[in-house]
């Protein structure tokens, strides 16, 4: 008996007890909609975050004086924190940092409690103001809604050029970024030309990115700087596989720049912005197997099922078995009459679940604002799955099936 005769059986077993097949096809289209649906979900949500963080500067590292919690006790007594990173070792640092097409970005944070007025407009004081360079927008992922980045010109001079965040138009500009650009506004009591408006980036950590103001980083240090300001500096390199060299890279000008002997150790640190993303991939990875196992559970009780409809199948069949080998069926044509038909069972619900699986993913992908792509890898996983569970389940009726007396299944009623 051909493969496909034994599908046509199955087919037919299947319209013939429709109701009691359904109901064990739609369990274990529960099973495998769990397995595709939230695996497909997971791989969309995790690749709309790689590719946020991509734009927010993943592909980028800060270089900050090294932690005093992450310094060692020697002989009992706690070492001085790090010196902080002065201009001259930014600029240097800046300078001579050559790796690929990496860019450096120089940020000088300035107050947190500014007041920015426009006519007889102004905010509340809390307006976050920072100096940076004409590298920093483009390293931390700022993009422009209006206007222009500061020009190199603009950065090193003591220009009052500035560039505002969206919460900054919202309530100076009515949400206008076109009206705000060219237009002078008082931080504090310094006046400032509008020179560019930032799209919203939404809140951080530190607070509303969007409630901020950048001015050229020369600027920050004539009005806010002293001795032994802080620079914080950013390298971002154009692939992620550049990483671990620039990283190395960095550090060995960063001890030029810090003029620290081949004895002295490192007092600074280096911080990957992709840390957050690696740990949720991580999260992800314990979620998926958590997933799998969600799924398998599911599909045992389908399994189970399946076994016992395929039993009562082989029982009511019995007078059909004995006839068949009385006509010359072999003992592994009923094997696999009966194995194909729990497989083909199994498949039918496959491709329900596998179908619900693929709307869920593409649910959660629209939800998130992510891009959606065909999980292939999933839907393999889902099929093979349901292969496997068709060949447990139905191996037992099977084999059961096919040791039967064929004169003893003749006289069955």
């Amino acid at each position: 008996m051909h493969y496909s005769e034994n599908v046509k059986l199955a087919l037919g077993s299947v319209r013939s007890n429709l109701l009691r097949t359904m109901l064990t096809l739609m369990i274990i289209a529960v099973g495998i909609t769990c397995l595709v649906g939230i695996l497909t979900a997971i791989d969309s949500i995790l690749f709309s975050m790689s590719d946020n963080f991509n734009r927010l500067g993943a592909n980028s590292f800060n270089i900050r004086p090294l932690s005093e919690s992450l310094r060692n006790r020697e002989r009992g007594r706690q070492q001085k924190p790090s010196d902080p990173i002065l201009f001259d070792q930014a600029m240097d640092f800046k300078t001579n940092y050559a790796f690929g097409t990496a860019k450096v970005a120089i940020e000088s944070f300035c107050t947190s409690d500014a007041t920015v007025k426009y006519g007889t407009k102004k905010t509340n004081p809390n307006v976050r103001v920072a100096g940076i360079d004409e590298n920093f927008l483009n390293n931390s992922s700022f993009e422009l809604e209006a206007g222009r980045n500061f020009s190199y010109d603009e950065v090193y001079s003591t220009n009052q050029k500035v560039i505002i965040g969206s919460d900054i138009v919202k309530v100076l500009f009515q949400e206008n970024p076109e009206k705000a650009v060219g237009k002078d506004i008082f931080i504090n009591s310094d006046k400032y030309k509008v020179i560019g408006a930032l799209k919203s980036k939404g809140s951080a950590s530190g607070g509303s990115s969007d409630r901020r103001v950048f001015i050229p980083l020369y600027n920050s240090k004539v009005l806010y700087g002293y001795a032994d300001k802080a620079y914080n500096l950013t390298v971002a390199v154009s692939a992620q596989n550049d990483m671990e060299e620039a990283i190395n890279h960095a550090i060995g000008t960063m001890r030029k720049s810090r003029k620290l002997k081949v004895s002295e150790e490192n007092d600074f640190e280096i911080r990957k912005s992709d840390g957050i993303l690696n740990q949720l991939k991580d999260m992800t990875s314990t979620l998926r197997w958590s997933t799998v196992v969600i799924a398998m559970l599911t599909l045992l009780g389908a399994s189970i099922g399946l076994m016992n409809i395929m039993l009562v199948s082989v029982t009511e069949r019995t007078k059909e078995i004995g006839i068949r080998k009385a006509l010359g069926a072999t003992r592994r044509n009923i094997l696999l009459q009966f194995l194909i038909e729990a497989i083909v069972i199994c498949l039918l619900g496959g491709v329900v679940g596998v179908s619900l699986g693929i709307l869920m993913g593409f649910g959660v992908s629209t939800m998130v604002d992510g891009r959606f792509f065909i999980p292939w890898n999933w839907m393999i996983l889902g099929f093979s799955v349901c292969i496997v569970v068709g060949l447990v389940s139905g191996l037992y009726p099977a084999l059961k099936a096919s040791r039967l007396d064929p004169i003893e299944a003749l006289r069955y009623e």
